[in-house]
């Protein structure tokens, strides 16, 4: 795996029970290697035409380049939210341990 195969895709959910489980069924089905659940925040957003806000869980994936479209529409399948902000991104670089780790736990030789 070379640095530009690592990934990120980061999305937030209702509270953490919802990030927690979407975790969970991502790490069953190898899509990603880990999955960092952040603590309670605010979210400031516009919604059909609205300000709102809401408290959120954020959730941050980790995976690999290769994989991150099926981890973007896994997400967008179980999330609870009608229309989830899922965001991903290639990484310009990563400490070569991780990618190695990226490597072992997603089952990518």
């Amino acid at each position: 795996m070379t640095e530009a195969q690592a990934a990120l895709v980061w999305c937030p959910f209702p509270n953490r029970e919802a990030a927690k489980e979407v975790a969970s069924r991502l790490l069953d089905q190898n899509l990603i290697a880990c999955a960092n659940l952040f603590g309670e925040m605010e979210s400031v957003f516009s919604w059909q035409g609205q300000i709102q806000t809401e408290r959120e869980c954020g959730a941050l994936f980790k995976t690999s380049a290769d994989k991150m479209p099926a981890v973007i529409a896994a997400i967008g399948a179980l999330h609870p939210y009608e229309t989830p902000a899922i965001l991903g991104w290639n990484c310009d670089s990563a400490f070569p341990a991780t990618l190695q780790w990226l490597k072992q736990e997603l089952h990518e030789d």
